[in-house]
C-alpha cells in the first residue's frame, strides 16, 4: 500500500526486548520502545500491542530463545548430568559474555520488578521464571539423581544461574562467575550416584 511504512516484525521485537532487557519494565517508557524499535506510538500499538502486551510477547520471545538453548544443553543428562549441568550454565555464560546483549537476565529482572507490573504480567512473570527449575529437576533425574535431590539441586542451580545475571550486572569478572558455576558442580558431583 503506498505511504504505508513497512517495518520487520521479528527486528522490532528484538529491539523492544532489548530496550525492556537494559532498562527494565517500570523504567521503559513508550517513547523509549519508539525510539528503540523505529516505529511511532501509534504504530507500536496497532502492530505490537500496549506495552503490557508487548512486554509479555518480549518475555515469551526471550525465554523460548534462551529455553531452546537450555534445553539443547541438558539434553545430555542421562549420559552425563555434570556435563550438561555445566553446558547450562555456559549458555548463560556466554550471554553474559556478548558484548551486542544487556547484562543480567529479563527474566530475573521482571520477577525483581514484580512490584510495579500488572497481576497477569507478574503471574506470567513467574512461570517464565519456574519453567528453569522444572527443566533442570527433568534433567537431573535423567542422570540418576533421586527425585529429592534432584529437586534439591534443580533448586540451587536455578537461583546460581539467576545469582550469575545478578552478579554480572554488578560488575563480576568472568573469572568469579565461572567459579561460581565451578562449585555447583563440584557439589553436584558428590552428590550424583556412582555410574554403572
Amino acid at each position: 500500500m503506498a505511504g504505508r511504512k513497512q517495518f520487520d516484525m521479528e527486528t522490532a521485537l528484538d529491539a523492544a526486548m532489548v530496550q525492556f532487557w537494559r532498562a527494565g519494565y517500570a523504567d521503559t517508557s513508550l517513547d523509549d520502545l519508539s525510539r528503540a524499535t523505529g516505529l511511532n506510538r501509534s504504530s507500536i500499538y496497532s502492530s505490537l500491542g500496549d506495552k503490557d502486551t508487548l512486554f509479555l510477547r518480549c518475555l515469551d520471545r526471550y525465554a523460548a530463545r534462551y529455553g531452546a538453548k537450555y534445553d539443547a544443553a541438558l539434553s545430555r543428562a542421562g549420559a552425563d548430568p555434570l556435563a550438561a549441568v555445566r553446558a547450562f550454565f555456559d549458555v548463560t555464560l556466554q550471554r553474559i559474555a556478548d558484548p551486542e546483549l544487556p547484562d543480567g537476565c529479563l527474566i530475573a529482572q521482571s520477577v525483581m520488578a514484580i512490584p510495579v507490573l500488572s497481576p497477569a504480567v507478574a503471574a506470567h512473570a513467574m512461570q517464565a521464571f519456574g519453567f528453569q527449575r522444572l527443566r533442570l529437576r527433568a534433567a537431573l533425574k535423567a542422570g540418576r539423581l533421586p527425585d529429592e535431590d534432584a529437586e534439591a539441586f534443580a533448586v540451587h542451580a536455578a537461583a546460581v544461574n539467576q545469582s550469575l545475571a545478578v552478579l554480572s550486572r554488578a560488575g563480576a569478572s568472568p573469572a568469579q562467575l565461572r567459579t561460581v558455576v565451578d562449585v555447583t558442580i563440584d557439589a553436584l558431583a558428590h552428590a550424583l550416584p556412582p555410574r554403572g
